[in-house]
């Protein structure tokens, strides 16, 4: 099982090697790609030193997988070529996720829908992948029928740019700026640009890309996302109306039962998600729920998940399991 990761270097790159490793997945032979200027130079994974390709040597070895976390633009150029070869590419980049042609996948919630044709697989943005598995098992249960999500979302999000000014700052010193504004002891109300709708890009995908994962167009969405000076992952506090009346006893026991869901919810001993104790973990938190007392049949809920892992570079390797456990690569 040869294993392409495109993008090697950068900090999802450099979590998806971290995780293969971690969940032993069967690399019989690790390829690490990345830009021009870092081929070459060497990379460690499981103990061993390799060195990293450049796209066209990847493509001439002709890996079962290619994990992508290099950015759209690379995506959509590059992905094709892999494919072509008998690759099976799973893109982090935003590139194809709302191509019609092809899928977007979060396993606990749609696997089901992937089959061995599927040669580019587009792996959700972090913000939507934490949302959608804490609320596919209501939505089976009890049908969604509007969100309102506002996210607090992790610098390291942005890249190793903007932890690097996040940590300048903690310590007073003049750096670049990943952000047009100091990121320490602020929030800033905007990620990524401006839309003609005066959502940004962010606030669409976790609208757009909600609906096509739990397959469901009806489902409304609003929302607002929030970068904040934390680094161990993203933070949402959701409000969700359902069709049906819940019970919330019963609906706690079903997100329990859920898959990559874990319940954190004590108000007596103060127990709730917070990005400190989700960072390096896989699954997704979720505490804080309680009726919306505003209306019926409306639920609040507060979800937490390192979006470097299962966010991004976890997801990935995940659907990359799905496909080896059921033959689809």
């Amino acid at each position: 099982m040869k294993i392409a990761v495109v993008g090697a270097t950068g900090l999802v790159g450099s979590k998806m090697l971290q995780v293969l490793a971690e969940r032993r997945f069967p690399v019989s032979e690790l390829i690490p790609v990345a830009s021009e200027k870092s081929v070459g130079k060497d990379i460690h994974f499981n103990g061993q030193t390799l060195k990293v390709y450049s796209m066209e040597a990847a493509i001439a070895a002709k890996p079962s997988i290619a994990l992508f976390s290099a950015g759209g633009t690379t995506a959509l150029e590059w992905a094709p070529k892999f494919a072509e070869v008998g690759a099976t590419v799973i893109d982090n980049s935003s590139a194809w996720r709302m191509h019609p042609e092809k899928k977007l996948i979060v396993p606990e919630v749609n696997a089901r829908v992937l089959n061995a044709n599927d040669k580019i697989i587009a792996n959700p943005n972090c913000s939507t992948i934490q949302l959608v598995v804490a609320l596919k098992p209501l939505h089976d249960a009890y049908k969604i029928k509007r969100i309102v999500v506002s996210t607090y979302q992790s610098v390291t999000g942005t890249g190793v740019k903007a932890v690097t000014q996040l940590m300048n700052e903690r310590q007073n010193i003049s750096g670049e700026m990943a952000y047009k504004y100091p990121i320490d002891l602020n929030v800033i109300p905007q990620i990524d640009v401006f839309l003609e709708n005066a959502y940004t890009k962010e606030e669409m995908k976790l609208v757009n890309e909600t609906c096509k994962i739990m397959g469901d167009d009806s489902i409304r969405l609003t929302a607002t996302t929030v970068r904040i000076p934390v680094m161990g992952g993203h933070s949402e506090a959701i409000n969700v109306e359902f069709e049906h009346e819940f019970e919330i006893n019963e609906l706690i026991q079903r997100l329990k039962h859920a898959p990559g869901v874990v319940v954190q919810d004590d108000i007596h001993q103060q127990i709730y998600p917070m990005p400190m104790n989700a960072h390096n973990r896989d699954e997704v938190f979720v505490g804080r729920i309680r009726r919306d007392e505003s209306q019926p049949k409306t639920l609040n809920l507060w979800v937490v998940s390192d979006n470097l892992r299962k966010g991004a570079a976890t997801n990935a390797i995940q659907i990359a399991e799905y496909l080896l456990t059921n033959q689809l690569v």
